[in-house]
């Protein structure tokens, strides 16, 4: 396949038009002040192909040199490179902004007048690295096949389920990660409770009650559920902060199959002698059930249509897949923070327009 940076002038001209058409690149780069004194580089859009080259190209410092001056575009240095895409951060936040915000919803999956996102993070390391340094934080819309939001944080990013605003219709669905109470709260605050959420729930991750206040112990709850495959349901209040109300939540749990359930208590039981720590029992408990909690009331929303619709969060999973494998963002090659934020932006930029031009394919004839 031919990289973004070998692609000639008429090429790269179809690919600005996949841009919004009210962008104006050259204003955006004054305005970010990724130009302040034009020089040997005067305008937006030959910056941005510099990015896309040094990027999701594939190309090192060197070579984008020696590539721009083949092209006929400024002839500059390795650091003059890397000073002007050093500058191109805010930049490219913007052009990667803009073109999140001319998107619109998708058509409803499952449930009529419903907009169905899932929500996860993906991990970035530098070269060398043994840890997180960056986080991409990602909002996917199921019924477009795109994403609606993205966020790129260093390693000390939370993931949070109001990541990216939600809209009035939408359930957004998240894995354990994101069953927080008070990013929960939030989450329903910012559509005045127009939107709604669907996430995994931890055994421990939630302060629970009953209605009338009394306390609730999930644990003990669950052993109180007969041996079958049937979704049973409990509407509890889960604990926010001191001063703020209740958030309700609907947990619907589902006994899974003795084959998953074992391999959930080895993973268990495998990370903790690994860790060297002592599993608490209760964990190998949970280890049986498929748990999650949700807004939705039980009026229209089935429990088992809530879970089917937990399981479609795989598709975002495979969208950070295709990040990687197909546009390689987790081969880092930059170390400062600058420099490793403008060429991380240059590929989600890569990847909204892949997933526009995916909609034309989704939408000919085979």
């Amino acid at each position: 396949m031919q990289n973004t940076a070998s692609l000639p002038v008429d090429q790269f001209s179809d690919l600005l038009r996949r841009l919004p058409p009210d962008l104006d690149l050259d204003e955006l780069a004054r305005q970010t002040k990724a130009i302040e004194r034009p020089r040997k580089l005067d305008n937006g859009t030959t910056l941005l192909r510099l990015a896309l080259a040094r990027g999701p190209g594939g190309l090192s410092l060197s070579a984008t040199a020696a590539w721009a001056t083949l092209l006929g575009l400024p002839s500059m240095s390795d650091p003059g490179v890397k000073y002007r895409l050093d500058k191109a951060v805010a930049f490219l936040n913007a052009v990667m902004t803009s073109q999140l915000a001319a998107k619109s919803a998708g058509a409803s999956v499952r449930w009529a007048g419903r907009i169905l996102r899932a929500c996860d993070g993906t991990c970035i390391s530098k070269r060398g690295s043994k840890g997180t340094d960056w986080r991409v934080h990602a909002v996917y819309d199921l019924g477009r096949g795109g994403f609606s939001h993205l966020d790129l944080t260093d390693a000390h990013g939370a993931e949070a389920v109001d990541r990216g605003a939600p809209v009035a219709g939408e359930v957004r669905i998240g894995d354990r990660n994101y069953g927080t109470a008070a990013s929960l709260q939030r989450f329903r605050q910012q559509s005045a409770n127009q939107a709604d959420f669907i996430v995994r729930v931890r055994w421990r991750g939630f302060s629970l009650s009953l209605a009338d206040g009394s306390g609730f112990d999930l644990i003990d709850h669950l052993g109180t559920l007969p041996n079958d495959m049937t979704p049973h349901e409990v509407m509890v209040q889960a604990k926010v902060g001191p001063l703020d109300p209740s958030l309700p939540l609907r947990l619907i749990i589902q006994r899974k199959s003795p084959e998953a359930a074992e391999a959930t208590r080895k993973k268990l039981i495998s990370e903790a002698s690994r860790k060297q720590k002592t599993l608490d029992p209760r964990s190998l408990v949970a280890a049986e059930f498929m748990i999650v909690g949700t807004s939705l009331p039980a009026e229209g929303y089935p429990a088992e249509e809530v879970l089917a619709v937990y399981r479609l969060r795989w598709q975002i999973e495979l969208a950070f897949k295709r990040l990687k494998s197909l546009l390689h963002i987790d081969k880092l090659p930059t170390f400062t923070e600058d420099a490793s934020r403008s060429w991380l932006y240059a590929h989600l930029i890569m990847a909204l327009l892949c997933d526009d031009l995916s909609q034309e394919f989704l939408e000919s004839s085979p």
